[in-house]
């Protein structure tokens, strides 16, 4: 079995931040593509042992090419019970491939910032009872039938697993230091709506949170991961 991930970005700037210092560390190569920018999609799935998609600013329910491409790896994948991990946009398009609805929330809440999740009762595996994470959307996604919600949050659903070994994070726990200040200082236009945090919130709540963060982190990855055979 190889020990690459394929690992899907959407923005030019997108990088991989903690999640992929960690899985590096776990000695896992990262073969990043952005099919936005025109980056072709893998032909074999064999060569992976892994699936990883990050986020990004687009919606699942556009209609557009790279999007559609996307969605037929991704079913590929868990046909295959490939290992995949959805972030944000990655979760979203794991619940749309599973046939949930994805779109905004019904009161036009947003998260930007730090907010709590709760393990659910199926979860308590997976999270603590709370964890303060760090979020960046506007749409949410239902839970796709067959999918056992891991962790919900006050306003979304926040983590959910489906099979195995497919899990879909609605937060973002690869966020770094540099990573909030890229964002807050990019995304500026859009923090000030209800519910969003200031730049100094988000620099101030990453210094106290990310370090429970960065621990938890550790663990998913290892749990996601740890069916994957070593290589000969």
């Amino acid at each position: 079995m190889q020990r690459k991930i394929l690992t899907l970005i959407h923005k030019e700037t997108s990088i991989p931040g903690l999640i992929g210092q960690k899985l590096e560390s776990m000695g896992y190569q990262l073969d990043i593509r952005a099919p936005v920018l025109g980056d072709l999609l893998p032909q074999s799935i064999d060569d992976y042992a892994g699936m990883l998609v990050f986020g990004g600013p687009m919606s699942v329910n556009d209609n557009e090419a790279y999007l559609h491409q996307e969605i037929e790896w991704i079913r590929r994948a868990l046909a295959a019970e490939l290992p995949y991990l959805g972030i944000c946009l990655g979760a979203q398009l794991l619940a749309k491939v599973l046939g949930a609805t994805v779109g905004p929330h019904a009161a036009a809440v947003e998260e930007i910032g730090y907010y709590p999740i709760y393990a659910t009762e199926a979860g308590r595996s997976h999270f603590p009872d709370k964890m303060m994470v760090y979020h960046w959307h506007t749409e949410g996604f239902e839970l796709p039938d067959g999918a056992v919600l891991i962790a919900t949050g006050d306003d979304f659903h926040q983590a959910f697993r489906w099979g195995r070994h497919a899990y879909g994070l609605q937060f973002h726990p690869e966020i770094t230091a540099d990573m909030v200040d890229f964002w807050s200082t990019n995304g500026a236009e859009l923090i000030g709506a209800p519910n969003t945090q200031t730049k100094q919130q988000q620099i101030d709540n990453h210094r106290h949170h990310s370090q429970s963060v960065d621990r938890w982190l550790e663990t998913f990855l290892n749990n996601w991961l740890s069916s994957v055979p070593e290589p000969a």
